[in-house]
């Protein structure tokens, strides 16, 4: 899997060319935030319907398809639950990512933009995000690229700890 990045901004999602954007809803975040808050604010509310209504409620394990043309730039959009914030953890995110790859698979999108689980809270520092995404998706190759949606300081951070992770590798 080769990773890149973005800002996590609608202009910038704008220029994105992929057919699917991944965002992450947490349960009890009304209106809701990062990513899923541009969507929401882009597509005028829907997504705050949704979820006033109680079709969608960011629980763990929920996955939500909407589709994103004409108002954003992607056929697709899937949205995660993540659960309430104070409960997330790395076992949460680990689960969230697993689900994000079986759906990716299962809609066959091999490029994809997306939001890591609870990277919109802080609730886990981008180099570890990074760090359990690639171990899940080593062992699958159906991916090709995924751009991640950080902030020009996590980008840097990711990068830099991949720099010294291969470093790390080859010196053993």
């Amino acid at each position: 899997m080769d990773l890149r990045f973005t800002a996590p901004d609608l202009r910038r999602l704008d220029l994105a060319g992929t057919e699917v954007l991944v965002a992450c809803l947490t349960e009890g975040e009304r209106p809701p935030r990062g990513v899923a808050g541009l969507v929401d604010w882009r597509l005028a509310g829907r997504l705050s319907a949704l979820l006033l209504s109680g079709f969608a409620s960011g629980k763990v394990g929920e996955v939500l398809l909407i589709p994103g043309k004409p108002k954003l730039p992607f056929d697709k959009i899937v949205l995660f639950g993540i659960g309430r914030a104070e409960t997330f953890s790395e076992l949460v995110y680990s689960d969230v990512v697993r689900r994000i790859l079986d759906t990716l698979e299962g809609l066959h999108v091999r490029n994809a933009v997306v939001q890591l689980p609870g990277r919109h809270l802080q609730a886990i520092s981008a180099a570890r995000a990074a760090d359990l995404l690639l171990e899940q998706a080593a062992t699958r190759p159906e991916h090709d690229i995924w751009t991640l949606l950080e902030s020009a300081e996590s980008q840097r951070s990711i990068t830099q700890h991949m720099i010294q992770e291969r470093r790390r590798v080859r010196q053993q």
